[in-house]
């Protein structure tokens, strides 16, 4: 979340010119390629949101496999709701695992916690002082973690909170290191170049910034993503570089925000975890779209580096290239979580590799240290706006290879067929509104075509998203990324009509259209408008660009199954909907259902797709799980959520009398 994100935020929920898309390359000093991606896996740990520092999502362990995995047992239960309200009953972190001790944040205050791995017993906790900035920061409970680094061989642990301060403990007690900034503490309003009051923050008619997600630490260097992109040094808290997600006057790609927009748009930021790579000192950027997810008339031009994937040397804030995915995105494709780093080998050839899975259900492959598509990605014409005041942009990048992993096109072909009585509906339905291919853009009340809004596929909570997301084999170079098939229709309506009803305005709002109350294009007789599957997990081959297999995301809903107008029907497994939560071992895919889905956890062979186990757990799965080896016992952790266990950890693992095998390493 970025500076002076304005009041509606918070809403309910002919061939062109070509584009330069990709910066001129910079050299890294001496870099040679490495022998091999550190590993935050190596010893059993779990170092990083993502695993390792690349966010492969990959753990070398063993000990849990198809013979034994439906042995699985609940070991214990953790309540993040004895830290606070968890809103929808939703714990979004994911724990590190680092000498011994789990790290996790929960609640709204984001109170971070140290946990015994046998036991779920917490063993420290730290909590931010109250601040008027905190009260007013959205999403406070959505924290996703926290960042670990050493200092003269003793552990320290950090937090983002969402008052926007940046917290270094004492991995050991939880105590503020204090010899890191101040007493512990920086506030990184003091870095982030806007007037601000320590207590209440930034002014409320200009806007507010907050974070979500953990820093990365890349050597001695400690990066922070949200709104313009900050660096402090690890050990000491000192201010060491901000890199500017909109160009300031002056910077190149300034001229991208027309009619000086840059001074006055919010909303870029790099909302999701980062990635890195450790040898080469690389970390990894993805943005979101400017103020305003669905309109973009007040922020005319390309608007760099929106939606975009940017590499900066860690050292120094300097960019080393980067790459748009959208340009002038006025269709929420934000990159919603951290990228994929491995190596791969494409024709023979070695290639260091990153790979960033969408909304748009595409696999953007890129070469980590150049920034050059390993596939050819196309600019190519798309739909005009007919919105008064856009200028959306005439071209957007489209991936050749690998080949879209869900549904980007809108025909009758892709509506429900179960009974002809469902299909002729949900044509009816389709009908009143405007549909077509990928980047059709949205379209306000009241447009000429008589349409109740525009349908664009996926949707701005489809295709590959925030709770799923995706995991890499580095051993084998295989991708595995979640998708649910949903669409949005947002309904553009004036600006001024937000305001007049919204009673806690933050910012300005200073659009003519803003994304109103929603108008569909909701469902058939309560099934969903499409044909199933409605969510699944996509396996695709990086070395070949291939896709391998994919299998429906858990089974299908009650809803569903037990609908009146399918009776008698043999209906297949649809998929339940939501966003799968996965990860990666020796031996084992293994998967969460997701959110609001059901109470299961499954393993499914990573050559084929083919399910191996399912074990119940006690709530669905919320966000993504890891997993760990802990005096010779691995453990599974999941987040979950739901019924008697709002926002809490579960931790799964083998009766503690099995004989555990020995962890394999990485390359065995």
């Amino acid at each position: 979340m970025s500076i002076l994100t304005p009041s509606w935020w918070t809403k309910a929920a002919g061939l062109a010119v070509a584009v330069a898309v990709m910066a001129t390359i910079a050299p890294v000093a001496g870099q040679q390629p490495p022998a091999k991606q550190p590993n935050g896996t190596a010893n059993g740990e779990w170092r990083f949101w993502g695993g390792d520092a690349a966010s492969t999502r990959y753990a070398p362990l063993e000990q849990i496999n198809a013979s034994n995995f439906e042995k699985l047992q609940v070991a214990w239960v953790w309540r993040g709701d004895n830290f606070g309200p968890t809103a929808d009953n939703i714990l979004r972190s994911t724990p590190t695992y680092i000498k011994g001790k789990l790290f996790t944040v929960a609640g709204e205050r984001r109170t971070v916690a140290a946990l015994d791995p046998v036991t779920g017993e917490t063993l420290w906790t730290f909590r931010e002082p109250h601040t008027k900035r905190w009260e007013d920061s959205m999403r406070k409970n959505y924290g996703k973690g926290v960042a670990y680094h050493e200092t003269d061989g003793k552990g320290r642990v950090f937090m983002v909170s969402p008052a926007f301060m940046l917290h270094a403990l004492d991995a050991e007690t939880g105590r503020p290191i204090e010899t890191f900034g101040k007493k512990g503490t920086v506030d990184m309003l003091e870095n982030f170049g806007y007037p601000f009051d320590p207590y209440k923050g930034i002014p409320k008619d200009i806007g507010y910034i907050t974070s979500s997600s953990a820093p990365i630490v890349v050597g001695n260097v400690i990066v922070v993503g949200p709104g313009h992109i900050l660096a402090y040094d690890a050990n000491t808290g000192k201010f060491l570089w901000k890199f500017n997600v909109i160009p300031q006057k002056g910077e190149e790609f300034n001229d991208t925000w027309k009619e000086d927009s840059w001074s006055y748009t919010g909303n870029v930021s790099a909302w999701a975890p980062l990635s890195a790579d450790i040898e080469r000192g690389i970390v990894y950027i993805g943005t979101d779209p400017g103020t305003n997810d669905f309109y973009g008339g007040h922020r005319k031009g390309q608007n760099l580096y929106s939606t975009s994937l940017i590499a900066l040397d860690a050292k120094t804030g300097k960019r080393l290239w980067y790459y748009q995915l959208v340009h002038h995105d006025i269709w929420n494709y934000d990159i919603p979580h951290a990228p994929n780093l491995l190596d791969i080998t494409v024709k023979g050839q070695k290639i260091p590799a990153i790979v960033v899975t969408t909304k748009q259900s595409w696999a953007y492959v890129f070469n980590r240290v150049t920034g050059e598509p390993v596939w050819p990605i196309e600019e190519r014409p798309v739909p005009k706006s007919l919105v008064p005041g856009e200028e959306s942009w005439p071209t957007q990048p489209h991936v050749t290879w690998p080949k879209p992993y869900e549904m980007q096109v809108v025909t009758h072909d892709e509506l429900i067929d179960f009974t002809p009585d469902l299909r002729k509906k949900a044509i009816g339905i389709l009908e009143e509104f405007q549909y077509g291919p990928l980047f059709l853009p949205p379209l306000n009340r009241g447009n000429a075509l008589g349409k109740k809004a525009a349908i664009h596929c996926p949707g701005s909570n489809g295709g590959t998203n925030i709770p799923g997301g995706a995991a890499v084999d580095p051993e084998t170079g295989i991708l595995y990324v979640a998708t649910q098939k949903a669409c949005s229709a947002p309904n553009l309506v004036p600006g001024a009509e937000i305001d007049a009803v919204d009673p806690n305005q933050v910012g300005k709002t200073i659009m003519d259209w803003v994304s109103g109350p929603g108008v569909g294009p909701g469902n058939v007789d309560g099934l969903p408008l499409w044909k199933p599957p409605y969510s699944r997990i996509t396996a695709i081959d990086l070395n070949t660009g291939e896709h391998l297999w994919w299998i429906p995301n858990g089974e299908t809903p009650a809803r569903v199954k037990n609908h009146p107008a399918l009776k008698g029907l043999d209906i297949p497994n649809t998929g339940n909907g939501a966003h799968g939560n996965k990860l990666v071992t020796k031996t084992l895919l293994m998967y969460g259902a997701g959110r609001g889905a059901e109470s299961k956890f499954y393993a499914v062979d990573k050559k084929t797709g083919k399910q191996l186990g399912v074990v119940d757990i006690p709530a669905p799965s919320n966000s993504t799980p890891m997993t760990f080896m802990h005096e010779g016992r691995q453990f599974i952790v999941i987040p979950i959520g739901g019924g008697n266990h709002p926002g809490s950890l579960v931790a799964l693992s083998l009766p503690s009398g099995q004989k555990p095998t020995t962890m394999a390493q990485p390359g065995q």
